[in-house]
C-alpha cells in the first residue's frame, strides 16, 4: 500500500509516495479501502507550513494529509453498530490533527461515517470538508434565515458553489464573486447576483447591484475579507473561514461597528447525513473539477493554489476500478 506524505513543508514537490500499512480498527472504528480523496485548500495551506494543522503536526513529518474520503468498509472494529463489511461509505475523518486521506486506506471513527447509499463515490469524497463548512458557516455561525440576502466571496470554488446551492435553497437571495467566466454557473446554481472580483471597487459594485447584505460569507481572507465589510448592512454580519487573516478581519470589524465571526470546521454526522439527501434528491450537486492518480497529488496541489479550480478536485485511488461500474 501507498501514501502520499508531506515530508517537509514547501511547495508541492515535497509530496512524497511512501509504503503503508494497513491499521486494525479499535473500538468503535472502522478501516476504509478509499476510492477517493478530496482536495481542499487547507490541505495546500498544511503542505506549505501554514495554519494551525501545520502548527500542531510540524514535529510529525512526514505526516499524511487528506480529511475527506469516500469508500468501501474492509473491517469492523468491537462496538461498531451502523457499519458492516462491504459498506460504501464517505466522511470527514481525522479533522485536524491525524487526516490520513491521501492513502489507500485510513481507519476512522464510526461517528465521522455516513453510508452513500444513492450518491456516487466521486461525489461522496467531494463534499464532506466543503459541504461542512458551507453548511456550518450559513447556518451556525452565520444564523442564516429566509428572506436574508447572503455575498459569498468565491462563490465559485470548493465550499463557495456549494454555500450558493444551500442558500438559495434556504430561502436566502445570493451575491457571489466571480470571474466573468463563472457568472453563468453561478447563476444555475442560483445566485441572483454576480461580482467580478477584479474590480478593483467590487464591493461599492456589489452593493450597487444587490444592496447591502445581512451576512458574508468569506472564504479568501486577507484584504477581500477587510472590503467585504462595506457590503454588510448595520447589524449584520460576516463570517470568515481562513483561521490565517481572521484577527486582522475582526479588528477591521470592530473599528466598522460590524460583527465578526471566525469559524473551524468540525465533523457532523447529522449534517452530512442531510446534505447527502440533498444529494440523491438532485437538489444538490457538487461540481467536480478534475481527478487525479494519488501519484499525481502534487500536480492536484498545484491547481488549487492556482485559484481558478471550479468546484472540487480529487484524488483517485486504485481501489476505485473495483467499485465503478
Amino acid at each position: 500500500m501507498t501514501q502520499l506524505q508531506i515530508t517537509a513543508f514547501g511547495d508541492p514537490s515535497v509530496l512524497k509516495l511512501n509504503p503503508s500499512l494497513d491499521k486494525v480498527p479499535a473500538d468503535g472504528e472502522v478501516r476504509v479501502r478509499i476510492c477517493f480523496a478530496g482536495v481542499n485548500p487547507i490541505d495546500a495551506k498544511t503542505r506549505a507550513g501554514l495554519g494551525w494543522a501545520a502548527a500542531q503536526n510540524k514535529d510529525k513529518l512526514p505526516w499524511t494529509p487528506g480529511y475527506d474520503v469516500s469508500g468501501v468498509v474492509e473491517k469492523v472494529g468491537l462496538g461498531v453498530t451502523s457499519l458492516i463489511e462491504g459498506d460504501l461509505v464517505c466522511g470527514m475523518v481525522g479533522f485536524p490533527l491525524s487526516a490520513g486521506g491521501y492513502g489507500e486506506s485510513v481507519v476512522a471513527s464510526e461517528s465521522e461515517l455516513v453510508k452513500l447509499d444513492g450518491v456516487s463515490l466521486q461525489q461522496g469524497a467531494a463534499l464532506p470538508l466543503a459541504g461542512l463548512t458551507a453548511w456550518q458557516g450559513l447556518l451556525e455561525h452565520g444564523c442564516l434565515q429566509s428572506g436574508q440576502r447572503v455575498l459569498i466571496l468565491a462563490g465559485a470554488g470548493g465550499v463557495g458553489h456549494l454555500a450558493v446551492q444551500f442558500a438559495s435553497a434556504y430561502g436566502a437571495e445570493v451575491v457571489a464573486t466571480a470571474s466573468p467566466d463563472n457568472h453563468g454557473f453561478l447563476h444555475a446554481l442560483g445566485a441572483r447576483w454576480m461580482v467580478d472580483y477584479h474590480d478593483a471597487n467590487w464591493p461599492a459594485a456589489a452593493v450597487a447591484e444587490a444592496g447591502q447584505v445581512d451576512l458574508v460569507l468569506d472564504l479568501v481572507g486577507g484584504e477581500s475579507g477587510k472590503a467585504a465589510l462595506a457590503c454588510v448592512k448595520p447589524g449584520g454580519r460576516l463570517v470568515t473561514v481562513p483561521t490565517i487573516t481572521a484577527q486582522l478581519i475582526k479588528d477591521a470589524g470592530a473599528a466598522a461597528g460590524i460583527e465578526v465571526v471566525g469559524m473551524l470546521v468540525h465533523p457532523d454526522q447529522k449534517q452530512l447525513s442531510q446534505m447527502l439527501v440533498l444529494l440523491r434528491q438532485g437538489e444538490v450537486k457538487v461540481t467536480l473539477a478534475g481527478e487525479f492518480a494519488l501519484a499525481e497529488g502534487a500536480l492536484a496541489h498545484q491547481a488549487i493554489e492556482g485559484g481558478h479550480v471550479r468546484g472540487k478536485l480529487l484524488l483517485r485511488m486504485p481501489a476505485a476500478d473495483g467499485y465503478l461500474g
